[in-house]
């Protein structure tokens, strides 16, 4: 009875919870388990969208939890945290299952584990203690060489493995943090040409596997590629032009079958099928009120800790759903990057509302709270 007495969120705290982030998040999760069902019901039932349900009520169980501690306590932890994952992506790097050519998954019995999505979380807190106890100052080139340390050691155990989408992700969560917390233009550009001159380097290097860059640059002229890499692309723009502007209606879809990975990195074909252009404008709407909100916390937070813990995971969303989205179109590369809240899986969905969870912690404490 004590435990529960001290999980019960105070009543004044709860006044500054924003709750249309949590209802519209749980909107989409719901979107994404309806498109979740039409796309793997044929094959396995209803077992699928139970289990990420149940993902669903354990993530929102999980996200409760932070809710209750002060997010500063975190920051206490971040170091712990933040080796935490590191150490997770080692023993996934040695003993991780092969799924689509990457060493990025854990077996634990029940499921599979996705080493990268915790170690993610955990360099953002992490970048955020370090910078709040550097006072913002990013400029300087001590600080800064500490903070590329933090960044370099689970960047180079995600490119082991290799998942180049988590990579990618990975450096676009580094850039959105450095660049609101004021990183001098000199030193992006000069960083981003340097990052640029070493991805030539490895491309033309024995480290850079051929189905890698088949799969990379597939999404160019996929019909080049019908048999292979550009075989799941094909498919997926065949889906989502048949749906048109109304769709063919909730459980009419059939061209999405013949897409790989459908439930999981290419959900946004099932939903442009069944829902056509009016649903992907619905999730694209969903999508921007959940980002105003957050950003609207992130500029009202009251320290540079919870600053970075909310421009980390804005970027992190804003980057998953301009890359999965593209990707499915032919706009991007295609990697094995999931639709946030949208896509079928127990580690995306409970990292993701744990990312959210920060975010509201912060958004609740924005303020001093007299009791």
């Amino acid at each position: 009875m004590k435990i529960l007495q001290n999980l019960r969120l105070n009543k004044k705290l709860l006044r500054e919870l924003d709750y249309s982030v949590i209802i519209v998040a749980i909107s989409i999760v719901i979107f994404g388990c309806i498109n979740i069902y039409s796309a793997t019901v044929k094959n396995y039932g209803t077992k699928l969208v139970k289990m990420q349900i149940i993902w669903l009520i354990v993530s929102i169980a999980v996200m409760y939890v932070l809710l209750v501690f002060d997010y500063m306590l975190i920051e206490n932890y971040a170091v712990i945290i933040y080796w935490a994952g590191v150490a997770l992506l080692i023993y996934g790097d040695v003993f991780g299952t092969v799924v689509n050519g990457a060493r990025s998954w854990i077996n634990i019995g029940i499921g599979t584990l996705q080493p990268s999505e915790f170690a993610k979380i955990g360099m953002i807190i992490m970048l955020a203690k370090k910078l709040d106890e550097m006072e913002g100052r990013i400029n300087d080139p001590k600080n800064l060489l500490e903070l590329a340390f933090y960044v370099a050691v689970p960047m180079l155990l995600i490119i082991i493995q290799p998942d180049m989408g988590m990579t990618m992700v990975s450096f676009f969560i580094v850039l959105g943090i450095f660049y609101c917390i004021g990183l001098n233009y000199k030193v992006i550009i000069g960083g981003m040409t340097s990052i640029l001159l070493i991805v030539v380097g490895v491309w033309n290097s024995p480290i850079m596997k051929t189905y890698w860059k088949g799969r990379l640059t597939s999404f160019l002229h996929p019909e080049q590629f019908a048999q292979g890499y550009g075989h799941q692309l094909i498919q997926a723009r065949l889906a989502i032009g048949s749906g048109g502007i109304l769709g063919r209606g909730f459980g009419k879809g059939v061209q999405f079958s013949s897409v790989p990975e459908n439930q999981t990195d290419f959900i946004f074909a099932v939903l442009a099928e069944e829902w056509g252009l009016i649903g992907a404008l619905v999730l694209l709407l969903l999508y921007g009120l959940l980002i105003c909100r957050l950003v609207k916390i992130a500029k009202e937070s009251k320290d540079i800790f919870g600053t970075v813990l909310c421009v980390g995971f804005i970027s992190n969303l804003l980057f998953s759903i301009m890359q999965n989205m593209g990707m499915t179109m032919g706009l991007m590369p295609i990697t094995g990057i999931t639709l946030p809240f949208m896509s079928y899986g127990g580690s995306s969905l409970l990292t993701t509302f744990i990312s959210l969870g920060l975010v509201l912690n912060v958004g609740m404490r924005r303020k001093k709270i007299n009791f």
